[in-house]
This record gives structure tokens, sequence and C-alpha cells, in this order.
């Protein structure tokens, strides 16, 4: 291995600052003929409060790291802890409960909701699992949900068709994060929209992320917009994570060479890039965002 290589870290010693750990994670598809290693001794943490930008090329493992990481699918080895619990140890009370404090942002807005479901209903829908609110509390609570992600109470009467992609994925946000999750995964949020869209969104992730105390797993093969949103950020490629460090070092002096391979494929024109950082409020809960914040369209 070449030495130029910066190391990714193979310890994960748990803190009570961190909102999830993954250690070792390994998962193997197999069949009767052939077996496919899709993640390879995966280990890092996110920080309370952070963003862990996960980016690489499609197929890379990025979206099956993020489904183990959360116990969605079992891995065939490693575990992660999140806010400190092992989700595979749970009984299933604990883990719905757990489960609870997790949300996830899906890549295709339209096609994460269901067709035959009005959007209050979309929106309600963890709310009645998890929670035992009454009816009229789940239905103001659902218009307040639609308000924070800057939708109106009339919205919660249509149907997903009846919205645009960039509306729908807002229903998927307040969706992500009506049970108040501490941890949300954010897998591709914005590569299905328009570019002008993306920025809404993005912009109301970090509202978002500012407001509530979030911490996001954000899974993207753009490195624009993992630069604009995070603060640590790990590479994989094929299976395994090839670096890991701060988003400003990796993103500026990488130390591996398929990173800088990755970073000399970005294309050159305008994009997410030219909404950098000194867009956000420099500090978390000392400026109120407005409209304006999260309707900016990229210069």
């Amino acid at each position: 291995m070449p030495e130029s290589w910066r190391a990714v870290s193979t310890t994960t010693d748990t803190t009570d600052a961190d909102a999830l750990v993954v250690e070792h994670i390994v998962k193997v598809y197999r069949t009767r003929k052939s077996e496919t290693r899709a993640v390879d001794d995966v280990s890092f943490r996110i920080r309370t409060g952070t963003t862990f930008g996960l980016v690489g090329e499609s197929g890379s493992g990025k979206s099956t790291i993020a489904r183990c990481a959360l116990n969605l699918i079992a891995p065939t080895s490693g575990r992660s802890l999140i806010a400190g619990e092992d989700p595979a140890k749970l009984h299933r009370g604990a883990l719905r409960r757990l489960r609870a404090q997790t949300g996830m942002v899906f890549q295709n807005p339209i096609m994460a909701l269901d067709p035959r479901m009005r959007i209050r209903d979309i929106v309600a829908e963890p709310l009645r699992t998890h929670t035992r609110l009454s009816r009229a509390e789940i239905r103001r609570k659902v218009e307040e949900l639609l308000d924070e992600v800057g939708l109106a109470a009339v919205h919660g009467d249509r149907l997903p068709h009846q919205l645009s992609g960039g509306q729908c994925q807002r229903v998927g946000v307040a969706r992500a994060i009506a049970t108040g999750p501490r941890l949300l995964v954010l897998d591709e949020p914005t590569s299905a929209l328009d570019v002008s869209v993306q920025a809404q969104v993005l912009n109301l992730l970090q509202r978002l992320k500012r407001e509530r105390d979030l911490s996001y797993l954000l899974i993207s093969h753009d490195l624009d917009v993992v630069q604009y949103m995070s603060d640590d950020v790990g590479v994989m490629r094929a299976g395994s994570l090839v670096e890991t460090g701060r988003a400003q070092d990796v993103l500026t002096s990488p130390a591996h060479d398929y990173t800088r391979r990755l970073l000399a494929a970005m294309p050159a024109a305008p994009g997410i890039a030219q909404l950098d950082r000194k867009d956000l409020p420099p500090n978390p809960g000392t400026t109120t965002p407005t409209a304006q914040d999260e309707m900016r369209v990229l210069r």
C-alpha cells in the first residue's frame, strides 16, 4: 500500500459524542455458485450534530453499509452502535424505540411515497406506529411538520403524483423527522432533483440539522453535495473504505489516488459547489433562517 494513502482508522472507541459507530462491518451475499462481498470491514463514526458524507461510485457499497448500520439488513459480521446501543442485541420493544430515533430520506422522492396515500397519512404513519398520540394530536403534528419543511396544510390533502419532485422530497423529510429522531440517513437525497431544487432541499436539511441538533449519514456520488453538507468524509471503493477524515482535508488534499481521481472527474460547470459554507449561519441557533435561505437558487 502506498505510503501516501491516508490511513483508515480501524478503532472506534465509543464516546457520548457519537451518534453512530460502525465497527468492522462485513456484508457478503451468497448464492450456490458465488459470493459477493458488498461491504468489506468498514469502520467509521459520526459525531453528534455532524454530517458524515459517504461518497463513491454506484455499486461501491454505500447504501448497503447504511442499511447494515441501521440494522435494516443484518451484516455478515461486525456491528453498529446507535447512540451507544447495538440494535442487533435489543428485544423487540427496545428496538422499536431505538428505530424511532432514526430516520431515512430516500433517493427517489416520488417512488418512496405510497401513491395511494394522502400526504397527511404518509407523514402521520410513523406517528401512528411509534407514538400514542390521539387522532387530533397527530393531525396537529402533521400540520406542524408540513409547515416546518415549507409545505402548506393544503398539501396534506393531495396525492404524491400531484406534487413536484422537490415537494415530494420535503414530504419524505417531514416523514423522516416525525418521531423526533437524532440520526438521519440521507441516501442520495437530491440526485433525482433539478439543480435549483437540490439547493432548496439541501438548505432545508441544513436548517433542520441546526434547529433539531440532528446527525446525518449522507450517501452520495456527488462530491459537490458532499463538500457542501459534510463535516467528515469517507470514500468507498468496491466495498472498502479507502480514505476518511475531515471534509476539508479529504476534499482539498486527498491522500488516496482513488479520491484524487474522483475529484479530478468533477465537472467544472456551475453547480452545488457554489453554495459554499459561508452561506450558512456560522453559529447554530444564533441566526434564524428565512424562507429565502431555502429558496435560494444557485448563482
